[in-house]
This record gives C-alpha cells, structure tokens and sequence, in this order.
C-alpha cells in the first residue's frame, strides 16, 4: 500500500527534476545569448574601428586639399584684380582667419586694399534697430541721399556705402575725409562700425559675414546683413556678399540674399570661403562684379558653380 510519503517524496521529486531541468537549461541559454552579445559587441567594435579609420583617412584629404588649395590661390588670381581698388567689410561673426586669409588673397590678386571696415555686434541686432537708423540719420553727410527703404541695414548700408566707396559714375570720393572720419567715428561711439586708420574709398567692396546664424531672430540679423550688403553693391562699382558654412542656409546672410530675385540679380555670393578655392571665388566674383556681371558660387544646392568660369 502506497502510503502518504510516498506520495509527499514522490512530488517533491518531481519538482527537483524540474529545477534542475530549468537551472540546466537557463544556464546554456544564457551561456548562448552571452556568446551571442560577445560576438555583436566584437563586430561593433571592428565597425568602429573601420568608421575611426576612414574618418581620420577623410580627415587627412581635406587638410591635404585645402594645403593644395591655399598654396595654389595666389597662381589662380594673380593680376585678376591689378588696377582694382576693394575694400574688406566684414560682420561681426566673421572669424580673424578668414579675414586676414581673405585680405591677404585679395593683394595676391593685385588689388589695392584700401582698408577695412568691421561692423559691430550691435549692427544687427534687431533690438537696436531703431538706434541704427536714428544714428545713421544724424551722421549722413552732406550731399549724400539715404535710399526710401526704411529697414536698418539698407539705411546703414545707404550710409557706409558712399563713405567706403568711390563713385561708379566719376570714379571719385562722394564724401570728403573729415566727413568720413566724422561718420565712422559716430558709428564707432554706437558700436554698429569701426574703420581701420586710413580707409580710403574702393571701387568694389566684399562683405564677410559667419556661417549659419542660431537664434529665433536669426532670420532678421542675416536679413539685415543682406540688404545692407546690397545698398553697398548699388553705392559702388559692385559688392560680393561671403560666408561660411551655413551661410547659404535660410538663416544665412547668403541664404536670404539668394532667396530674393530683386537682390540675387545685382549681388554677388560666395557660400564657402572658409576654403582656399573659396576665397578663390571670391576673387572671381569681385572681377565679375566690375565687369557688371553676377553670380553665386560655392557648394551650396543654390550655387551656380565652385567660381565663375563654372556657370551653367
């Protein structure tokens, strides 16, 4: 006869055997799974490894192409510009090393670098856009008309124009010196401009900006960047809006330039020069500009061409 412990070991077995029988199991289980982990982590790795390897090789081609770049742009432009007068104005965000590069790419061409003008932080900021158009009013000198638009960086554009460019018609200062050391000084005391010592008036001009500008006014500081560089187009022989990366962006001074016929028809832009082939461009673009032509270049979707022998 079968008696109750029987029954209460007999149970008790077969519960054992299961334990074991799922400890045995979940262990190779997970002795799989871990072997499985292991092997997509060892991949993953070795993908790493490869992308590191291909980004440094990346890396190496473009410090090798912008070294070939640099080192041929003074051949590229030599006497594009000779008998050429420019004047270098460049925004707030535009970096030293690319305005010095710039400066320095524009004599290699030939030109005579008659100074440079640097517009504040303050310049467009829409904050201080009703203190720019006051200033630019008290400061204009006599003889010299402030265009109809109203928005601060035709106005300031209406302004620095005539000040750092001769005129297209004459070829002659449209200010006299102590007027213009009187304006620049006024803006200098605004913290919208400052001149460097000696700026003489320039045939053409090239305006540096930065690249894409952050922020939820952006769109009005490149706006203001853009029309103020097309006042200065129309104040001299011509004008060629740059910029970085970015800049070709809807919330680029290049960007808004090219958006809008009315401008993108007279005004020249550059998108990359912080590239030697670039400020290679730039160069092209202001000898396009004095034969009364325009064009934008760079690598940007709304480019024309890397320069201007590319047109389509």
């Amino acid at each position: 006869m079968i008696s109750m412990r029987y029954h209460i070991v007999s149970i008790a077995a077969v519960f054992l055997a299961l334990a074991v029988g799922v400890v045995l199991g979940s262990t190779s289980m997970s002795d799989r799974l871990l072997a499985g982990v292991g092997n997509q982590r060892d991949s993953l790795q070795e993908q790493v490894e490869q992308l590191n390897s291909e980004r440094s090789a990346l890396k190496a081609q473009v410090a090798a192409s912008e070294q070939f770049d640099s080192a041929v742009a003074p051949m590229a432009v030599q006497g594009q510009l000779a008998q050429r007068s420019v004047v270098l104005i460049s925004s707030a965000e535009a970096p030293d090393q690319q305005r010095e590069a710039m400066s320095q790419l524009l004599r290699d061409a030939g030109a005579d670098l008659t100074g440079e003008v640097r517009l504040g932080e303050g310049f467009a900021d829409p904050d201080r856009a009703d203190q720019l158009r006051r200033v630019v009013t008290e400061l204009l000198p006599a003889g010299v008309q402030l265009p109809t638009a109203a928005d601060p960086g035709t106005l300031a554009g209406g302004l620095i124009g005539p000040l750092a460019l001769l005129d297209p018609q004459s070829g002659q200062p449209q200010t006299g010196d102590p007027e213009r050391a009187a304006a620049f000084a006024g803006l200098a005391d605004g913290g919208f401009a400052t001149a460097s010592p000696g700026l003489r008036p320039a045939q053409l001009a090239v305006v540096l900006t930065g690249g894409h500008l952050d922020g939820d006014r952006a769109g009005d500081e490149a706006a203001t960047l853009a029309r103020f560089a097309t006042q200065i187009d129309r104040a001299g022989q011509g004008a060629v809006l740059v910029g970085g990366p970015g800049s070709a962006d809807g919330t680029g001074a290049v960007g808004v330039a090219r958006a809008d016929p009315a401008i993108a028809s007279n005004l020249s832009t550059v998108d990359n020069v912080d590239g030697g082939s670039g400020r290679v461009a730039v160069v092209l673009a202001v000898r396009e500009q004095a034969d009364r032509q325009a064009g934008h270049y760079g690598v940007a979707s709304s480019a024309q061409g890397p320069v201007p022998s590319t047109r389509g």
